[in-house]
């Protein structure tokens, strides 16, 4: 194995070193971010297995150094080892030492705010039981009926042409559209929340101002649900006993909306293109022996939603997966390669069904508490669009698919497909009230995940 991080961030290698390589950086170190790591990510993981086994060092944008963890139960260790390897980012010896400035392309991600995801012990079970135990609030078959009615909204808008991209005309839009709902806020559903909400993980010029965007209208909610509570999420976290303040809410519920947002969006992307190319989907979905829970749960495996997560940061000196990590450093979860570690899935051609071993959610004390509400959108989203479109076919090439990624996921930038022409659908005009289940008394909530019923 390498010795990595021996180099000084943005040293220039000298002439006609292979560092000079767009994919491969200062120290010879590969680079999580450009043409490599954005056209081809399975092919960067394999290669970092192969030089440095189950955690490899790698340089973020700017050549920042980090280490991505690829080994299965290294990632498990990661995530569920808060003593050792913190959420809080200010922990990170590259913030400290300047190497990273507050403008980094990143910073929407790693910037530190007062919300669960950055931290550990008490107060992330204080805020993290605020939000699990409102989102047990939300009633389920309520929202699954909305989900099937955003659906064919969406369909509505194309099915007479027969044709339609399904990532921008579809995937792209039923998320925001529920999780608008479930938060409060359906008025503030548009397309520029929809692209702010795309573009704050890609690592671009403008994901900052992105930030200050979905910042901008997560506040007004909670300042007006502080005024007139309501039957949904944002009033939910408002009164809730933790007493969190209205930028912890904010931060929440913008943490929250992001993450559910990117992820189901790819999720709903993902099954949808395994659906139109790969046989296995096709055959057994239209035959009846494959649901599309089933088909969702093996894109989970094949192509998670969140390749990568940034970040923890180490506490201290310790050791994993044979390297060397020191106080400070900066560590990335990676899904995509735990779920293709050799040590828990040697053939990857294999039916996974009913195996939710699974990172694509994370792990830990941090994994994600919204998982229910991702799979039923996705599950109810791709049913209601099949039913509508059941000759569905890919309108290009496989071939000519593309996607675009970046350290935290990969997406398809366009999913074209060709149907029969058919009718807009009338929908029921039920209003978005039924998301709350009965309410509890207000002292009982718990800090931790309120465990699920066990049917009898």
């Amino acid at each position: 194995m390498t010795t990595p991080f021996h180099h000084e961030p943005g040293a220039v290698p000298p002439p006609q070193c292979p560092a000079h390589n767009l994919d491969i950086g200062p120290g010879g170190l590969r680079r999580l971010y450009g043409p490599e790591a954005e056209n081809n990510p399975a092919g960067l993981y394999d290669k970092l297995r192969a030089e440095h086994g189950t955690v490899a060092p790698v340089l973020l944008h700017g050549d920042v150094p980090a280490w991505l963890v690829l080994g299965h139960s290294e990632n498990l260790h990661l995530t569920r080892t808060p003593s050792q390897f913190s959420r809080d980012s200010r922990r990170w010896r590259a913030l400290q030492d300047g190497s990273v400035a507050p403008d980094h392309p990143l910073a929407p991600i790693f910037t530190w705010q007062p919300v669960c995801v950055f931290a550990d012990g008490a107060k992330h079970e204080r805020q993290r039981g605020a939000v699990t135990d409102s989102m047990e609030r939300i009633d389920t078959r309520g929202v699954r009926r909305h989900i099937n009615r955003f659906s064919n909204r969406l369909v509505n808008d194309f099915c007479e042409k027969g044709t339609a991209d399904l990532v921008s005309q579809f995937a792209e839009h039923l998320p925001m559209m529920v999780m608008c709902a479930i938060f409060g806020m359906p008025e503030e559903y548009d397309e520029r929340l929809v692209q702010a909400a795309r573009d704050m993980t890609r690592g671009t010029e403008t994901a900052v101002a992105s930030n200050a965007h979905i910042v901008a209208v997560l506040t007004r909610l909670v300042e007006r649900r502080r005024a007139e509570p309501a039957h949904d999420f944002a009033s939910w976290l408002v009164e809730h006993p933790a007493t969190m303040t209205d930028i912890e809410v904010v931060e929440h519920l913008r943490l929250i909306l992001i993450a559910a947002y990117e992820s189901t969006a790819n999720l709903i992307a993902n099954v949808l293109r395994m659906v139109l190319t790969d046989p296995r989907f096709r055959a057994r979905l239209s035959g009846g022996h494959m649901t599309v829970p089933e088909a969702v749960e093996q894109t989970l495996w094949d192509e998670p939603p969140f390749t990568a997560v940034f970040g923890r940061w180490a506490v201290g000196d310790t050791e994993l997966g044979g390297q060397q990590i020191k106080a400070g450093d900066a560590l990335l979860v990676g899904i995509a390669p735990a779920n293709t570690d050799p040590s828990v899935r040697p053939d990857l051609g294999a039916d996974m069904g009913g195996n939710r071993a699974h990172l694509a959610f994370s792990g830990g004390p941090h994994e994600c508490p919204g998982q229910d509400i991702g799979r039923a959108i996705a599950d109810v989203g791709v049913d209601a669009l099949l039913m509508r479109l059941p000759d569905l076919e890919l309108g290009v090439g496989e071939s000519e698919l593309r996607w675009v990624g970046n350290i935290m996921s990969r997406h398809l930038v366009e999913l074209p497909v060709m149907f029969a022409p058919s009718p807009q659908q009338k929908l029921d005009a039920d209003p978005l009230s039924v998301m709350a289940r009965t309410p509890r008394p207000a002292d009982a909530w718990e800090i931790s995940s309120p465990a699920r019923t066990v049917p009898e």
